[in-house]
């Protein structure tokens, strides 16, 4: 029977990656992490040593705790959140429970967030991949990641001299790799493997590679991203319109794939 205060795994997985996902903080020892390096999907690491030092940071917002078994670090540190006036739950089972439900993790060494967010830079002007992965990042990597748009001959120097992960440019790790664009690099890498994103990928592959082919909708995702590109002189501008863009396109292959819609409508059975 499920305890006060807690949310099951089933029930977190149906949020991650959704814009009103809850703050998602691991609270797991050092041993535990320095055993298992990875988080759940968009999760962040603090200390339940400090709790009382870093819950004042989330008044007012909606929460999810977890430590290895779920519970009394992350009952404890949940608790003081909502001390704190943080609406907080306990993950039931903590990140063993997620773990055997072998749902995505995020292995940390694969991003840097020394700063409390990493820093990723690009080419200006962006139309497909460039949008996708920012979206990729900030909803199941690093929610306070920050972009960077500059022009594409300075990408690999501002990378270098501003500590930024350079993405979707020639010669680097985070780009195309034979037939797959930049997001499915990043969706593999990141650990992040599962159905509705995995069509997704295919979506976007689509549209970035003019192979129309892979998926019905790739057209349709070309011909937004092009539609936008024009609306927005403002890159971040256009970046937080795209949010928004993915955001749908993920619930749709998460959650309504099988949906259809017609005219006329279903007439009333006599």
């Amino acid at each position: 029977m499920p305890s006060l205060n807690s949310i099951s795994v089933e029930k977190l997985w149906r949020l991650v990656g959704r814009p009103d996902c809850p703050i998602l903080i691991d609270v797991r020892t050092d041993d535990d992490f320095a055993a298992d390096p990875r988080l759940i999907p968009g999760a962040q690491r603090r200390s339940h040593l400090d709790v009382a030092d870093w819950a004042f940071e989330f008044e007012g917002e909606s929460t999810i705790i977890y430590c290895q078994k779920g519970l009394k670090l992350s009952q404890g540190a949940a608790a003081w959140l909502r001390h704190n006036g943080a609406e907080s739950e306990a993950l039931e089972g903590g990140f063993l429970a997620w773990l055997a439900a072998k749902l995505p993790l995020v292995p940390v060494a694969k991003f840097e967030n020394g700063d409390g967010h990493s820093l990723w830079v690009t080419r200006s002007r962006p139309k497909v991949d460039r949008i996708a992965c920012p979206w990729l990042i900030r909803r199941l990597v690093d929610p306070s990641a920050v972009f960077l748009f500059v022009n594409p001959s300075d990408v690999e120097g501002v990378a270098e001299r501003f500590g930024a992960t350079a993405f979707d440019v020639e010669g680097v790790f985070w780009s195309h790799r034979g037939d797959l664009c930049t997001f499915d690099v990043m969706i593999e890498e990141f650990g992040l493997t599962c159905d509705p994103l995995n069509r997704l990928a295919r979506i976007v592959r689509g549209a970035d590679t003019a192979r129309m082919d892979l998926e019905p909708e790739a057209a349709g995702l070309l011909a937004v991203s092009l539609g936008l590109s024009r609306m927005y002189s403002d890159d971040l501008e256009q970046l937080e319109a795209g949010m928004l863009l993915y955001d749908a396109m993920f619930r749709w292959c998460r959650d309504a794939t099988e949906e259809t819609h017609n005219w006329p409508s279903a007439k009333a059975v006599k």
